[in-house]
């Protein structure tokens, strides 16, 4: 599945990244000692992670339908909110990361201490992983097993690109990787947030096909219930349990059969989400382009100056 493949690869390599320059910084620093702790704080904030993928799988099971769907549909605009925050905040840190992570490093000090900041930093990624792949199996129909499996391969994938980056074997633009994937993440997540929008729907908790409208209505309150909610239905034409239908819900969040809500919704995120990233990201990169060409510019009135003064120092001993 390609949302949890994507998210898993993604988080992944943030976290892989952050433990690389770990041990990086422990090894510089001739703590061997510290490494050890490191991985005990990795280890810690996976296993943490873990158990809030399977709390989130299997501990709803006991509850009402109407509970499970506030449950989901509450979770799936957590998560939205979170890969959102996600997105947005690699591409402001993506400047300075490793020169903020070493600074605190330096504060923590003690081993323990830059222990808690590799349990603080996967542990933080690994949650975003386990909510986002709970929202994106629960809103594309697919097994747990199956999300679960393909976000695994995500992070492996993830974890031999942070080694082959370590060892100098490949070079990723990390700028453009950055941009694209939270592109898709940013539709997947629209997707997400429509099928919460649905769960919450027929919870009753939001208006929709799944209740009647209040007495004495307007004809626009109307719209938001009962049959007048739906803003398309298409199950005769792309059946829901097909697989261009699954292939859509996955990637697009599309089904068969939307509310007007739903549907709102999705546009109302997607648009503004895009537009803004997109040109945060492509500021980002000119500024970085306008202050590699101050510093080229710089290098070569520096060499200028040094060959103009060693040739008027030929010209007065001559």
């Amino acid at each position: 599945m390609l949302g949890t493949l994507l998210i898993g690869l993604r988080e992944g390599l943030e976290a892989a990244l952050v433990v690389s320059v770990l041990l990086a910084w422990a090894s510089r620093t001739g703590r061997p000692d510290t490494v050890r702790k490191i991985w005990l704080g990795v280890g810690s904030a996976v296993a943490l992670s873990l158990i809030i993928g399977a709390t989130l799988t299997y501990g709803a099971y006991g509850l009402s339908f109407r509970a499970q769907e506030i449950i989901g549909g509450t979770l799936s605009i957590v998560a939205v909110i979170m890969v959102t925050w996600m997105v947005f905040w690699m591409l402001r840190a993506a400047k300075g990361f490793s020169g903020e992570l070493h600074s605190k490093l330096e504060r923590a000090g003690t081993g323990w201490g830059i222990a808690a900041i590799g349990f603080i930093s996967v542990g933080r990624e690994g949650i975003e992983t386990a909510l986002f792949i709970w929202a994106t199996t629960r809103a594309s129909d697919v097994s747990p097993l199956v999300g679960f499996v393909s976000a695994v391969s995500g992070i492996l994938v993830a974890v031999l690109l942070s080694w082959a980056l370590f060892r100098g074997m490949i070079r990723i633009n990390l700028t453009r990787f950055f941009r694209w994937s939270g592109v898709l993440l940013i539709i997947f997540a629209a997707g997400v947030l429509a099928y919460g929008i649905h769960d919450l729907q027929e919870a009753g908790v939001l208006p929709g096909p799944f209740a009647l409208a209040p007495a004495g209505a307007s004809a626009f309150v109307a719209q938001w219930f009962g049959e007048n909610a739906w803003a398309f239905r298409v199950p005769h034409l792309i059946a829901p349990d097909g697989i261009v239908a699954t292939l859509l819900k996955g990637t697009l969040g599309f089904a068969p059969e939307m509310t007007r809500l739903e549907v709102f919704a999705w546009f109302a995120y997607l648009v503004p989400t895009l537009i803004v990233f997109l040109r945060g990201s492509f500021a980002s990169q000119s500024r970085k382009q306008r202050a590699a060409g101050r510093a080229d510019a710089a290098a070569a009135d520096g060499a200028a100056g040094t060959e103009a003064v060693a040739a008027q120092q030929v010209a007065l001993s001559a």
